[in-house]
């Protein structure tokens, strides 16, 4: 697998084509082939996550929105179920930034 560096070598590479005018149709489909790809991963990704968030929110009568500024407060200790159920919304919120930053692609 290619390292950060490589891939990001790899992408400046396709950003001076497409300055220069050079970028091919394959290319083109190539790279929305890739975002389609990983916007499918990361709507997956995202309904697994609350199905897991559904559950402590049944469990504990709380939305994951209320739980987690009361959590890193400290107000609701360092329970186990806390704990994962933040990790889960940590998870959560990361997938759906990364989801916004893929349909942020208007070729998408």
């Amino acid at each position: 697998m290619a390292t950060q560096n490589q891939i990001l070598e790899q992408l400046k590479i396709l950003e001076r084509l497409y300055h220069r005018g050079e970028v091919s149709e394959v290319i083109e489909q190539a790279l929305k082939k890739i975002i389609a790809h990983e916007i499918t991963i990361a709507q997956q990704q995202t309904a697994e996550i609350e199905t897991d968030l559904k559950q402590y929110e049944t469990q504990y009568l709380m939305s994951s929105a209320e739980f987690y500024p009361k959590f890193r407060a400290g107000e609701l200790g360092d329970d186990i179920d806390f704990v994962e159920w933040s990790s889960f919304y940590q998870m959560w919120s990361s997938v759906r930034e990364r989801l916004q930053i893929l349909l942020s692609n208007p070729q998408a």
